[in-house]
């Protein structure tokens, strides 16, 4: 399932349409049922303020060879957001070194000193594909004992779409779900002939429904802030929010550091788990 960029861009734009009303952008209805949800190309056209055929040939990826003055105008007509615009441009331009295949990521010690230091929050590295690259002690026993896993297995996407006790782990596992996919389409756009992204892809859709629904619904979403509630089977619910640092030269690589309240249930609850963990688990850290 390598990322076919013409296919992906057609379906990204068809998405956009989708959601769009004509009423709300001050066009005619004209009443009864659209054949089509959202606006046809005629009406996008119109709004972008470009030729009805320019729009098909980007929609159906004949040409790569827009100007920027064309993309900017479909992207405001479109209201996509900065992620969105950033994703657009990545997909409406030609992809230099094609073929070409990623170099293996790794972790500074000084990174990984760094997590051990914030032993008090769960945290951790994701990196391309959302390979978890790096890891404290409190997110092992948070999340999963990623140091007891083959190196090939310390993926989000995969344990969050194929690890059954992913889905009690997560108070909202459709959301999470949707937030994982989201964010690996994102770098999948980023990464279009890394085949390790393919691999993955190929993997996830072929072992899981779930993930064919929430990919095919092509959302986007990048690390920033955010919370989830975990049910842990040792200390219960933890309700815990989360920032994310990208590494200024690696922006292929995220810090995800957690947060919790002071003397909140939470609080508490987090506290007993490094303790928990600290009696009965390893230390793992990195790849091999």
């Amino acid at each position: 399932m390598a990322l076919d960029r013409r296919a992906e861009l057609g379906e990204f734009l068809r998405s956009r349409r989708a959601r769009l009303r004509p009423e709300e952008l001050g066009l005619p209805s004209y009443g009864g049922r659209r054949r089509v949800p959202g606006l046809r190309r005629e009406e996008l056209a119109q709004l972008a303020g470009v030729s009805v055929d320019h729009y098909v040939r980007l929609e159906q990826g004949r040409t790569l060879h827009f100007s920027e003055a064309v993309l900017d105008a479909v992207a405001r007509a479109l209201r996509l957001d900065d992620v969105e615009r950033q994703h657009f441009y990545r997909l409406a331009r030609p992809w230099p070194d094609s073929g070409r295949s990623e170099e293996p990521q790794q972790v500074r010690a000084g990174l990984q000193r760094l997590l051990d230091s914030v032993g008090d929050v769960p945290a951790y590295i994701v990196g391309r594909n959302t390979d978890v690259l790096a890891w404290n002690r409190l997110a092992a026993a948070l999340i999963t004992d990623f140091g007891a896993l083959p190196p090939a297995q310390r993926n989000l996407a995969r344990l969050v779409f194929l690890d059954e006790g992913m889905r009690n782990l997560y108070a909202d596992w459709p959301q999470k779900a949707r937030d994982v996919a989201a964010y690996l389409r994102l770098d999948a756009g980023r990464h279009p002939d890394d085949p390790a992204t393919t691999a993955l892809l190929d993997e996830l859709s072929a072992h899981s429904a779930a993930f064919r629904t929430t990919w095919g619904e092509h959302r986007l979403q990048d690390k920033t802030h955010g919370r989830y509630i975990y049910r842990h089977p040792v200390v219960g619910e933890v309700d815990l929010g989360f920032e994310t640092l990208r590494l200024p030269d690696d922006p292929d690589q995220a810090l995800i550091a957690h947060t919790v309240e002071q003397g909140s249930p939470s609080h508490t609850a987090l506290r007993l788990l490094a303790s928990w963990a600290e009696e009965t688990r390893p230390v793992g850290h990195r790849d091999g």
